[in-house]
């Protein structure tokens, strides 16, 4: 039997026993997940999806995050500019062994949804939520959970009317630190803390999409603090 799924924008035919490398999903070596996307399940009786399978899945558990080969992208500007840049990049992916696949019944497993992380750092993949278990039905999220949570460490003033200088994060100006600070952020060991949640609540209040993981704050932050203590 094999299974076409899809993941991170990307289609995969696959069958028990592949080593696959997908789009850095949530999830830590050793966790077995389900991708729940399946365009077809093919054997004695294909299945082609309506656009997907109800009730298929693919099974797999995660031998490890890592990163793709270097890109170098170079940009030369022409003649009066002159001027040239050269950006290299590693996309960050996730390598995964199919362990099982299931014509029906894969909404009833239990285990963990494959989910897509994007550029989210390793601190918040630690956050992703489990698959509801099978016989509960899941509960309707809650208002504030669809825009994200509010972080639980907003304070109203800086510790010891001395806040940490968080200009030296990447991407964050004296503009961003005052938004920062009207919003109670005012230390390292703050943003450090955020999970996809609070990642999600920051960004709508902030009005900047995507910049917190696009600029990788959590890290930063986490070694700023680190050097602190």
């Amino acid at each position: 039997m094999f299974a076409v799924l899809k993941t991170g924008g990307k289609q995969y035919r696959v069958q028990a026993g592949d080593v696959l490398r997908v789009e850095r999903i949530a999830a830590q070596a050793g966790e077995t997940v389900q991708f729940n996307e399946i365009l077809m399940v093919g054997g004695d009786s294909p299945v082609i999806g309506t656009p997907t399978v109800e009730g298929a899945g693919v099974q797999a558990e995660v031998i490890d995050q890592i990163k793709a080969d270097k890109v170098i992208h170079f940009v030369k500007r022409r003649r009066k500019h002159s001027s040239q840049r050269t950006k290299g990049h590693r996309q960050k992916l996730t390598l995964v062994r199919v362990t099982d696949i299931l014509a029906s019944g894969a909404d009833a497993s239990g285990v963990k949804a494959a989910i897509g992380t994007g550029s989210v750092s390793g601190f918040a993949i630690e956050a992703a939520a489990p698959a509801p278990k099978p016989g509960k039905k899941a509960a309707a999220p809650a208002a504030d959970a669809v825009e994200g949570t509010r972080p639980a460490n907003l304070l109203t003033e800086a510790r010891d009317g001395k806040a940490d200088d968080l200009k030296k994060i990447s991407g964050v100006g004296p503009k961003l630190e005052g938004l920062l600070h009207e919003n109670g952020v005012f230390h390292f060991d703050q943003i450090a803390s955020w999970g996809p949640a609070e990642i999600a609540y920051m960004d709508d209040k902030l009005s900047f999409k995507g910049r917190i993981e696009r600029d990788g704050w959590i890290d930063q932050a986490k070694q700023f603090a680190s050097e602190q203590e």
